[in-house]
């Protein structure tokens, strides 16, 4: 018998192989270095933020966390700073129930002007999902933007969601805006399906995100006026005895709203897949605090839990260390919609400085304070050059010209005259020097002020 021989390899092959073992080691090398990258990327608002469990840094003299706490993810933050005093899996994806509404409306709520009438159509009403929470809206009759904001705010009517977004362009383009929106303030977990929250395949969101979206939406005076809202109402169908239009009442679905001090708002949020979601705001002492519990053990423990959260965040204040950071909203501020300009500016004048939009690198008005400095100082320089420049000519024409008698501007800077720049010139031009350098350490462009003699920029 002879010996089984392996057949060689035609050059062809051997090449061909070679290229292959080549090429795969390359797509090795180039994809490891992202995927290690991907991985490596820390979670939004800080490393601890991304690992599971309870984050809490206590310092002494710090309180217990609240032992009963069943929420799967939940996060207590301060709205001024932005610092997470304690979480709980704070960016796990879980279905976020009507609390998603909160980013509905930070994203369409500056776009429609509460003073206009709409009359809802058969269409506007067609898709709404079965079981959806409902406030009550008519096809075929008018209804009032800030009618159906209360409509979304108090009885988290789907309906009402449906018309607003088929006016802000159609459901799917305010999906579109939600998402973007959501991009802008770096919340990443979420994924927006339908704009109210229904339960949908894939539409998640995490008590990170509806913080963030909290926080946002409460930068609006609109916003943090419906979210307040206890009672209110609304419109209702025709008399069919006398034509007229009737109306009804409607309440808040926040069980904490007016029951726990200093609560602002947010959303609450309830389905039979998400269970029970909860986003409040609560202010005490100047201090004002953010509260998200996502999917507790029971429907009604979602208030309880939220409550001895703020009841611990108030208390623990300055004797915890932050475990991470609520982060920027990364978009330009938007301009005043024409929400604020129905009414909404007086309503902006009570918010907290803390809710005030964060400007950005250029906005405002005038340049920026290092520009602004370097402008003030080369001006002052300039001026300064040119008094010097004209001083010396009139100096030397005073020398070659004939001597009067009696007094008059005989010498620059003389005791009888008053040139341009001699005498009070000289100290007005010190004046105005002075001036321009103080106002360019305050950061902003000079106020010319017309007043009496002496009287200079303020």
């Amino acid at each position: 018998m002879f010996p089984t021989r392996t057949p060689l390899k035609s050059p062809s092959a051997a090449v061909t192989a070679a290229g292959a073992a080549a090429c795969a080691v390359l797509v090795l090398a180039v994809t490891a270095p992202v995927s290690l990258a991907q991985d490596s990327v820390p979670a939004v608002g800080g490393e601890r933020l991304g690992r599971p469990a309870v984050q809490v840094a206590p310092l002494a003299g710090a309180p217990a966390l609240p032992s009963d706490l069943t929420g799967r993810s939940w996060l207590v933050a301060d709205a001024a700073t932005g610092e997470v005093l304690a979480a709980r899996d704070a960016h796990l994806p879980l279905p976020p129930a009507s609390t998603l509404k909160m980013l509905f409306a930070d994203t369409v709520l500056p776009k429609l002007d509460r003073t206009t009438e709409h009359k809802v159509t058969t269409t506007e009403l067609a898709s709404l999902g079965a079981g959806s929470s409902l406030v009550g809206v008519k096809e075929n009759l008018p209804y009032r933007v800030e009618d159906l904001w209360r409509g979304v705010f108090l009885s988290s009517g789907n309906d009402a969601v449906h018309v607003l977004a088929h006016m802000n362009g159609g459901i799917q383009q305010t999906v579109t805006e939600m998402q973007e929106r959501a991009r802008a303030l770096q919340a990443r977990d979420t994924k927006v399906v339908s704009p109210d929250g229904y339960d949908m395949d894939g539409q998640v969101s995490s008590a990170y995100d509806l913080t963030l979206f909290a926080r946002a939406g409460l930068r609006n005076a609109d916003f943090r006026s419906y979210c307040a809202t206890r009672t209110a109402r609304f419109p209702g169908g025709l008399d069919k005895l006398t034509g007229q239009r009737t109306s009804f009442d409607i309440a808040n679905t926040d069980r904490l709203l007016g029951k726990y001090p200093g609560l602002i708002g947010v959303k609450n949020g309830y389905t039979t897949n998400a269970g029970a979601t909860f986003t409040g705001a609560a202010e005490r002492d100047g201090r004002t605090l953010l509260v998200t519990v996502m999917h507790p053990d029971a429907q009604g423990r979602v208030y309880d839990e939220a409550a001895s959260l703020l009841d611990w965040g108030f208390a623990a204040a300055g004797k915890v260390q932050p475990v991470g950071k609520l982060v920027d909203d990364t978009a330009a501020p938007a301009p005043a919609g024409p929400s604020a300009a129905a009414g909404g500016a007086e309503a902006g004048e009570q918010l907290p400085p803390w809710s005030r939009p964060p400007l950005t690198s250029g906005s405002g008005s005038g340049l920026a304070p290092a520009v602004w400095t370097a402008a003030v100082l080369a001006t002052a320089l300039a001026a300064w050059a040119t008094a010097r420049v004209t001083a010396r000519r009139r100096t030397a024409s005073a020398a070659s010209a004939p001597a009067y008698d009696g007094g008059g501007a005989t010498a620059v800077g003389g005791a009888t005259g008053a040139t341009g720049v001699g005498g009070h010139g000289r100290h007005r031009l010190t004046r105005r020097a002075r001036t321009l350098l103080r106002t360019a350490r305050t950061g902003g462009p000079p106020r010319t002020t017309r007043g009496p003699r002496g009287t200079t920029p303020d």
